[in-house]
Parts: structure tokens; C-alpha cells; sequence
């Protein structure tokens, strides 16, 4: 498996369960850690050896270290991922926040549902994140995330073929230290969608994105659902 630009991605969270409700606290202040903002990234571009399967959601599982099968909970696990206006139709893989880290994507092409969090039909915050862009790949499957505009709609295919419908409500871009949690991965009291990736500036030193770019959705009624 090629190596990520950056293993950055993921948000370090502290994730602890009050009830029925996910409480992500901030960690401990970074101000004192800051980093003068290096040089702005040369424009990034594909070396054109990773694979860009064309068959969205229909191509095979996900292949890699640490892929967990589905744990059957109330609500429909997510599939499959399609935003039209930014050319996404991909696979979700199942994911977990492990010691209060997100696990990363495994993959360029595939997004990552993170099945301790929420999921879609529960009402709560559905949280998933994807690569902007891969090592010996190029841009990958959220490269263009950032350009979704508010009203965009974004389809999550569950499980049980539910086709769970968003609009997007806002785009945002968040310093990768000190991401306000509560607010990206915390429970919104209806039933929305968190996209998360990589954007801003990249750090060659130290070889990670210094923000990251979050999409928030809110779900909107599907004539095509079927249960949900």
C-alpha cells in the first residue's frame, strides 16, 4: 500500500459517552506550539501511477490494515457516497475513533465512516472524512471538496439500499491544531452529515496540511428511501 502524503488527516479527538450523546472535548491549548505559515504549496499534480477506478460504488470492498466489518446498530450503515458537483461517487469503508484518533482512509478512491459516531437514520452527526490527495496517486477522492456550495446535495447509499439525502449548509475551513470538535464532530440535535479532509497550506517539513476543510449537510426528505 503506497505511502500518504500525510497521516495528518485524521482529527485527534477525546471521545467520551454521557448517556446517549458523544462528547468530543478540544485537547489540551496548542498557541504556544504554533508554527510560523510556511510558503505556499506549488500546485499539486498527479504522478498518474494510482489506480482511479471508474465504477464508483460498485467496485470491490476496501483492502487494507484495520478495515472492520459492520457492526449491525439502529440506523442503516453507509455504503456508498455520491456528490455530483464535485464528481464523487465512491465506496465507504467502515472506520472507528481508536484512542481518540479518527483512523485514516484507507485507500485514494474510498471515504471512511467512522461507525462510533453516528449513523445515518439515528438523527445524529454522520461523520466521514476522505484524502485530498495520495502519495504516487495525486488528487484523490475529496480534492475538490472545498468548492461544494451551500444547497449542493450530497446521497449516502446505506446497507439496506436507504438513499439518505443532504443539503449542504456550510463550508468551512478549520486550523488542523485547534479544530473546534464539539462543533465538526459533536452531535447537532438533528440529523446531519460531516465531510471532513485535508486543505490549506502544506507543511514539506513536517509533512502535513495545516487546516482542514469540513462540510456540514443537513438531511432533506428522499422519495427514494426506502425505511428510513
Amino acid at each position: 500500500m503506497p505511502r500518504r502524503l500525510t497521516r495528518a488527516l485524521a482529527i485527534p479527538i477525546l471521545l467520551a459517552v454521557v448517556g446517549a450523546a458523544a462528547v468530543l472535548p478540544l485537547g489540551p491549548a496548542t498557541a504556544q506550539e504554533a508554527t510560523p505559515a510556511p510558503a505556499v504549496s506549488p500546485p499539486i499534480t498527479s504522478t498518474g501511477l494510482g489506480e482511479m477506478p471508474s465504477t464508483g460504488a460498485r467496485r470491490p470492498g476496501p483492502i487494507g490494515p484495520g478495515v472492520t466489518a459492520f457492526r449491525r446498530q439502529q440506523g442503516d450503515p453507509p455504503v456508498a457516497i455520491q456528490i455530483d458537483t464535485i464528481g464523487v461517487n465512491a465506496q465507504v469503508e467502515n472506520r472507528q475513533v481508536v484512542d481518540g484518533v479518527m483512523q485514516d482512509p484507507t485507500g485514494p478512491w474510498v471515504v471512511s465512516w467512522y461507525d462510533n459516531l453516528g449513523t445515518p437514520g439515528q438523527g445524529r452527526n454522520v461523520v466521514m472524512a476522505g484524502h485530498i490527495d495520495y502519495w504516487n496517486v495525486g488528487p484523490s477522492v475529496f480534492y475538490h471538496l472545498a468548492e461544494l456550495q451551500p444547497g449542493a446535495t450530497i446521497r449516502v447509499t446505506g446497507a439496506d439500499g436507504n438513499v439518505f439525502t443532504y443539503a449542504v449548509d456550510w463550508v468551512k475551513q478549520f486550523d488542523a491544531d485547534n479544530a473546534p470538535l464539539d462543533e465538526i464532530v459533536g452531535a447537532t440535535g438533528k440529523e446531519t452529515l460531516t465531510l471532513i479532509t485535508c486543505g490549506g497550506t502544506f507543511d514539506f517539513a513536517n509533512g502535513r496540511y495545516l487546516q482542514r476543510t469540513v462540510v456540514r449537510a443537513d438531511r432533506v426528505p428522499d422519495a427514494s428511501a426506502t425505511g428510513a
